[in-house]
């Protein structure tokens, strides 16, 4: 079997992947998948509203 040469582009990504998680994911259906994304999406809209009470009310520089 002829192995091609690899893109140095695509093994500089690939070796930051976590495979485990991308398995274990892939083990899940998609329902299951969209679901643990919006529960994701839900945690960081969280987060993003405790971030703005913590930093109270935001001003643009035009107005003062």
């Amino acid at each position: 079997m002829d192995q091609s040469p690899q893109d140095p582009v695509v093994e500089a990504y690939k070796a930051g992947i976590d495979r485990t998680l991308l398995r274990e994911n892939l083990k899940l259906s998609p329902t299951e998948r969209l679901r643990k994304a919006m529960a994701h999406m839900k945690l960081a809209e969280e987060l993003r509203g405790a971030g703005r009470r913590i930093r109270g009310p935001r001003r643009r520089p035009d107005s003062q």
